[in-house]
C-alpha cells in the first residue's frame, strides 16, 4: 500500500499552508527566517506529511503499510554528498548578522502570547511525553489548552517551526538547542528533559557486525549532525579504533574509517534492509523497527553507554520560559509534563499501544513495534551481540524522567567539542560547559514539578542517596 492510500498518512498535517506560513508560494506566507533557510526542504509540503518523492522506490514494499517511503542508491549518494559538504549541519548559517539586523531595527523575533499549548513533533518514541500530557489530559488539569500535536517528519523541518514560532512547546535533540542558542543568537530555553536512554545502534545482520570493531569500512547513519546519537556513535568507533569521516557515500574507505551520513529518522530502516547503510543510531521505535522488519539486530544500547543521558529535551521559547507575567502558564507545562512521565513509567504497555496507529495514531507504528521500544530490554535477549553490558545499571530501554542534570549538560558540551559533523563547532571553542549549563537551562519549573511529585526519584538514573537534582556522569563503553 502506498503512503498516499495509508488513511492514518493521507491528510497532511498543519503545517504548511497556514497563517505565518514559510514556504514562499502561498497566499499567506511571509518570509523565512534566513537562519533556517539551510534546513529547509526543497519541496515544503515535503515537511508538512507529503511523501518526498526523491525517497519513493518501487521494489522495496517492506515498510509501506509502516512509512511508505524507501531510499534508492541513487538518492543516498546525492544525499550523502550533500551532507558532507554541510547541508543539515550548517542549520541557520546566517543567524548573528539577522540578530544584528533585528538589534538594529530595534525588532525582535517575538509574538504576542497565545496560551494555547501548540506541540510539533518527530514521530519517535522520545516524544512520548508531551504527546500523553495532551491525550490523557494533564495539560487540562492544570487549566491549560493544548492544541492538537502535529507530526513533523525530519528535525530540520521541525527547527524551522519552531523557530518561526508554529510551536511554543517542541522536544529536541539537546545539542540543538545548544546550537541555535549559541552560535545563531535564537533565544531558545532548555526547561525539561523529556525522557532518557531511548536510543540504540542497529546493523544489518547482512554486514555480519558482533562489535564496533566491525563497523571499520561501513556505512552508518545518524539522524542530525548536532545529535546525542552521533555524539555518542562516534565515541564507540573511537574507542573502537576507527575513524569517523564524512565523505560521499561511493568513496573509498580505509579499513580503520566509517563513513556517516544524515538521514531523517524514518529512512533508515529502508535503507537498512535496501543495503544501501550498514548501520544507524536513532532514537525508538526506529530501533524496535530495524529489528523486526529491516533486517537489524541491536548492536548497543546507548543507556548502557551513558547511564540516564539525555536526548530529546524540551524547548521553549525564551520569552515563555522567562518572562514573569507567564510564570503561572509555564508552571502548569512543567506539572502537566512530570505527570505524564509518571504516567508512562506505570503504564508503558497502554501508552505504547495508545500512541501507536493502532490506538491514537499520533505514532506510525503497529503496536507490536512500539511495545518493543518502550518495554522489551532484557540482557538474555541481547547477546550476541552484547547490546547489554551493564545490567546492574537498571536502566530500561527509555525511561522517562524531566531533571535536566547540569553535569550532563556539560557533558554535551565537552563531547560535541570532539565530534566530527558536517556543520560548524567553531563557536564551541568560546563556550564553557559550566556557562552553558547554567544560561541555556531555565530550572526553575521543572524543579517545582518534581518536588511536587516525589515518584520521579524512583528512576534509578537519579542519584538514590544524597541531592537528587546533583549527579556525576556514569559512561562506560
Amino acid at each position: 500500500m502506498k503512503k498516499s492510500e495509508d488513511p492514518t498518512q493521507s491528510q497532511p498535517q498543519p503545517l504548511v499552508h497556514i497563517n505565518g506560513c514559510s514556504c514562499g508560494t502561498c497566499g499567506k506566507a511571509k518570509s523565512v527566517d534566513l537562519r533556517l533557510r539551510t534546513v529547509l526542504p526543497q519541496d515544503p509540503d515535503v515537511a508538512d506529511g507529503k511523501a518526498d518523492p526523491r525517497l519513493a522506490i518501487d521494489y522495496d514494499p517492506l515498510f509501506s503499510s509502516v512509512l511508505g517511503t524507501g531510499v534508492n542508491r541513487r538518492d543516498m549518494l546525492k544525499f550523502a554528498a550533500f551532507a558532507g559538504l554541510g547541508g543539515l549541519g550548517s542549520l541557520m548559517s546566517s543567524g548573528a548578522a539577522l540578530a544584528q539586523q533585528k538589534q538594529a531595527e530595534g525588532t525582535t523575533f517575538t509574538k504576542p502570547f497565545d496560551p494555547v499549548v501548540k506541540i510539533g513533533y518527530i514521530p519517535i518514541t522520545d516524544a512520548s511525553t508531551l504527546l500523553v500530557a495532551h491525550e490523557m489530559g494533564f495539560f487540562k488539569k492544570e487549566g491549560l489548552e493544548s492544541a492538537a500535536p502535529t507530526l513533523i517528519r525530519g528535525w530540520s523541518p521541525l527547527v524551522e517551526a519552531f523557530s518561526a514560532q508554529r510551536f511554543n512547546l517542541t522536544h529536541l535533540l539537546i545539542p540543538v538547542p545548544i546550537y541555535m542558542r549559541y552560535n545563531n543568537k535564537f533565544p531558545v530555553k532548555i526547561t525539561a528533559w523529556n525522557h532518557t536512554n531511548g536510543s540504540a545502534i542497529v546493523v544489518s545482520k547482512k554486514s555480519e557486525i558482533k562489535e564496533p570493531k566491525d563497523l571499520g569500512g561501513k556505512q552508518f547513519a545518524v539522524p542530525y549532525w548536532y545529535s546525542i546519537h552521533n555524539i555518542i556513535a562516534q565515541r564507540i568507533m573511537r574507542d573502537a579504533g576507527l575513524t569517523p569521516v564524512i565523505r560521499p557515500q561511493d568513496a573509498a574507505l580505509a579499513p580503520n574509517e566509517v563513513n556517516l551520513l544524515v538521514l531523517n529518522p524514518p529512512d533508515m530502516p529502508p535503507a537498512l534492509a535496501a543495503g544501501q547503510i550498514d548501520g544507524y543510531c536513532v532514537a525508538e521505535p526506529f530501533n524496535a523497527l530495524g529489528e523486526l522488519k529491516a533486517g537489524g539486530e541491536v548492536l548497543r544500547f546507548t543507556g548502557d553507554v551513558w547511564k540516564g543521558h539525555p536526548c530529546c529535551v524540551v524547548c521553549m521559547h525564551e520569552d515563555d520560559a522567562m518572562d514573569p507575567d507567564r510564570a503561572a502558564w509555564a508552571q502548569g507545562v512543567h506539572n502537566a509534563i512530570v505527570q505524564a512521565q509518571l504516567h508512562i513509567s506505570a503504564n508503558a504497555k497502554e501508552m505504547a499501544q495508545m500512541l501507536s496507529r493502532d490506538g491514537k495514531k499520533y505514532l506510525p507504528f503497529p503496536s507490536e513495534v512500539v511495545e518493543r521500544a518502550m518495554m522489551f530490554y532484557a540482557p538474555a535477549d541481547y547477546l550476541q551481540p552484547a547490546a547489554i553490558q551493564h545490567p546492574e545499571w537498571q536502566q530500561s530501554r527509555i525511561n522517562f524522567q524531566g531533571w535536566p542534570f547540569p553535569s550532563a549538560t556539560e557533558t554535551v558540551v565537552d563531547e560535541m567539542k570532539t565530534t566530527i559533523v558536517g556543520g560548524e563547532i567553531a563557536f564551541l571553542d568560546r563556550l564553557s560547559p559550566e556557562f552553558v549549563a547554567k544560561d541555556l537551562v531555565q530550572y526553575d519549573y521543572i524543579r517545582n514539578a518534581l518536588n511536587a511529585n516525589p515518584g520521579w526519584k524512583s528512576d534509578l538514573s537519579v542519584p538514590q542517596t544524597g541531592d537528587p537534582f546533583a549527579r556525576q556522569e556514569v559512561i562506560s563503553l
